[in-house]
């Protein structure tokens, strides 16, 4: 293995987290630093959001499907369309049950999915279950 590939491999692992709603966006950011990552950009808007994934070596996006601007099915659209970000891991939250089933969107845009309200442990579970990463220290 080469330096960089050994340097990435030991990386921790980079989330944009969206959501319109600070205190959920507090709750899930909470939850994502209790799972060990490194969170990159926690924002309040889908545009932000893809611009965040967009900046590089994104592991995880941790998407509300209904935000101002782009909400999370075109943010996770837009991920999936470009080359660059399209093995991202997408995981898309709503309290919505009919919206995060509806129309295949999480078959078709993305990796997995919570329905709110759910808890901090539940979250950073998810996160490390995606991620592929142990139980925390």
């Amino acid at each position: 293995m080469s330096e960089v590939s050994d340097a990435v491999a030991g990386r921790a692992k980079r989330v944009v987290i969206a959501d319109d709603d600070d205190d959920i966006r507090g709750l899930m950011t909470i939850a994502a630093k209790r799972a060990g990552v490194d969170i990159v950009a926690a924002v309040d808007n889908g545009r932000a959001a893809l611009t965040a994934v967009q900046s590089g070596d994104i592991d995880l996006a941790v998407l509300d499907i209904s935000m101002p601007g782009l909400n999370g099915v075109e943010v996770a659209e837009a991920i999936r369309a470009d080359d660059a970000t399209r093995s991202t891991l997408i995981l898309m939250v709503s309290a919505s049950v009919q919206l995060l089933t509806d129309h295949g969107v999480v078959a078709d845009r993305s990796d997995s999915f919570l329905v709110k309200p759910f808890s901090p442990r539940a979250l950073s579970t998810r996160i490390r279950e995606m991620l592929q990463l142990g139980e925390p220290a």
